[in-house]
């Protein structure tokens, strides 16, 4: 990546780097960082002592609560998260998230402490050469050694970090160049070369041609349209050629729901209809997304019959998994508004008929009893559903890791664009409480739903005081069947019930959550539930419900792994 640096005129004298580092973040629209001091970033909070009517910092108790949060924040408000570690072990905590919103596409900035420039090298105390630790799992990352750097390190920071396909960026600064005095002058850097200068117009009109001549077309919609905010571009195509869409686990809620045109979630949990079909497609047009595994599944035989569209902003990701017949290096957004005027209308009803026939097949095999059971023991599917009802889909839900996480992807209606936030490539259990915390930042006045199993409530359960702290509003569900649940179901299908080490002895949730000042009650009896989440929606701060739901119960659809995607289980 080329850059152009272009000084902004703002000029401060005789400053320290670190109050050079927080005139640098106003200057990039910061108004928010979440993070947690320690020694060899001190002079960074001595700093911001002094900057507390622009920079808000939420002081989380752990630094990978710090990384979730910012990534909640960068999902939800469209602006690059940043958080604050001190070097070492401070720094080294921040790893999953940044590895997480690596997998997912996530701005974030992380700004690390460092031991003093004399000291590097010498395993000095908390020292750790975090840049070689996160080079694999960033899009760049720098040591500052002096003062003078950090306007532009900054800037370029920002820039690579929110430009293309998103991702974190790590700036490691060293205690010397925090506390040494400079001359700052702040800059905008720009990217010489964009990535768009214009679509082929050949390959639009070859896309075109394969899209007006299909039959059984498809979309696969990912993330890139969230990203790219492409919602309504994705609308006016699939409307105009009458294409089905199909939704990665990230590209859910960029079509309401109720919209016949949405045929619902690809992959190893998505709906019957669209694995059963996805081969017969002719044409596929995917999206912003990079056909993960989940999706895919066993790859021999995916997708045979169709001529594979794919644009996607990463050339990395052109034929890294499927070969692709027409691919198309850009913005999501701006392909779709290119192709929009080339494609003819067109209907295929019979083609949308067949995936409707076959999620009747789902509803009466798996949904119909998911939502309605006839067992007495409460399922996570019904309480996502009731939620769902109540809220008539208009929250922002942040789920954990597992079947529960399978459950809010299936069984709440996203009424509202960008309202599902999760952990997806990376699969990290204790994402769901700090990443709301980010996301009830980033969106004050909406309501967010956190849902987390037990297993991944505890590893991250101390950030229910920085909930607390900062006054959240924060809605949190504990789906408690005393498992690690999708390890469990996987024992169970796949290792001949040998349940080895996913038997959980769960405390006292309730007790755990008034400890820290949270309102919370336990949920029993499905005669109860509806008014407990009655409560909890109503409650005007922070809530949880524990609910004990059905210890044994598996999560379908499933397509297992390393096998078609045709092979779907529907028990």
């Amino acid at each position: 990546m080329d850059f152009r640096v272009t000084n902004t005129g703002q000029t401060f004298s005789d400053i320290t780097g670190s109050q050079a580092l927080m005139y640098a973040l106003i200057a990039e629209g910061v108004d928010t960082i979440f993070g947690y001091p320690g020694g060899q970033i001190i002079p960074v909070y001595n700093a911001l002592y002094d900057f507390t009517d622009r920079l808000h910092h939420v002081l989380v108790r752990h630094e990978q609560g710090a990384a979730h949060a910012a990534e909640g924040y960068a999902r939800v408000s469209g602006k690059v998260g940043v958080c604050f570690a001190t070097s070492g072990p401070g720094a080294t905590n921040l790893i999953t998230g940044i590895a997480d919103a690596m997998s997912d596409s996530v701005p974030i900035v992380c700004i690390t402490g460092q031991v003093p420039s004399s000291a590097l090298g010498n395993d000095a105390f908390q020292e750790t050469d975090i840049i070689s630790a996160t080079i694999p799992i960033t899009k760049w990352n720098y040591q500052v050694t002096k003062a003078s750097e950090i306007p532009v390190i900054i800037a370029k920071a920002f820039l690579i970090a929110s430009s293309g396909r998103p991702g974190p960026v790590l700036i490691d600064i060293t205690k010397d160049a925090q506390v040494t005095k400079t001359d700052c002058e702040l800059v905008k850097v720009e990217e010489v070369t964009q990535l768009n200068n214009g679509l082929p117009e050949a390959t639009l009109k070859e896309i075109a041609s394969l899209v007006d001549g299909a039959k059984k077309p498809m979309i696969f919609a990912g993330q890139g349209i969230r990203i790219s905010k492409a919602e309504d571009a994705l609308r006016a195509f699939a409307e105009k050629t009458g294409i089905p869409v199909a939704f990665t686990l990230h590209g859910l809620s960029s079509l309401p729901p109720t919209h016949e045109l949405n045929i619902g979630m690809l992959g190893m949990h998505g709906n019957y209809s669209i694995n059963m079909l996805s081969n017969e497609a002719d044409v596929v047009i995917a999206i912003g997304m990079r056909f993960d595994d989940r999706v895919t599944s066993n790859l021999s035989g995916y997708l045979a019959k169709s001529k594979i569209i794919h644009i996607e902003i990463d050339p990395a990701e052109i034929d890294k998994v499927v070969h692709v017949d027409v691919p198309l290096v850009s913005d999501a957004k701006v392909a779709l508004e290119a192709l929009l005027p080339l494609v003819s209308p067109n209907q295929h009803k019979e083609w949308l008929a067949e995936f409707r026939k076959l999620d009747e097949v789902e509803y009466e095999k798996v949904r119909k009893e998911a939502i309605h059971p006839s067992c007495s023991d409460i399922r996570m599917m019904e309480v996502v559903a009731r939620l769902s009802e109540k809220t008539q889909g208009s929250a922002i839900i942040v789920s954990d890791v597992g079947q529960h996480q399978m459950c809010a992807a299936r069984y709440y209606d996203y009424a509202c664009r960008n309202s599902f936030v999760t952990s997806g490539g990376l699969g990290t259990m204790g994402f769901a409480l700090p990443a709301s915390i980010g996301v009830q930042s980033g969106c004050p006045d909406r309501t967010v739903v956190s849902i987390i199993g037990d297993g991944g409530f505890l590893m991250t359960v101390q950030e229910l005081a920085t909930i607390v702290q900062e006054h959240l509003k924060v809605k949190i569900i504990v789906l408690n069947n005393t498992f690690l649940g999708m390890v469990r179901q996987w024992q169970e299908l796949f290792f001949q019930k040998r349940y080895s080490s996913v038997n959980l002895t769960s405390p006292d949730f309730v007790k755990i959550a008034e400890g820290f000042g949270v309102k919370a009650e336990r949920v029993e009896n499905r005669d109860d539930l509806s008014s407990a989440i009655d409560r909890m929606l109503a409650s005007d701060g922070s809530y949880l419900l524990d609910v004990a739901v059905a210890k044994e119960d598996n999560f379908f659809p499933m397509v297992p792994a390393g096998v078609s995607i045709t092979d779907v289980r529907l028990e």
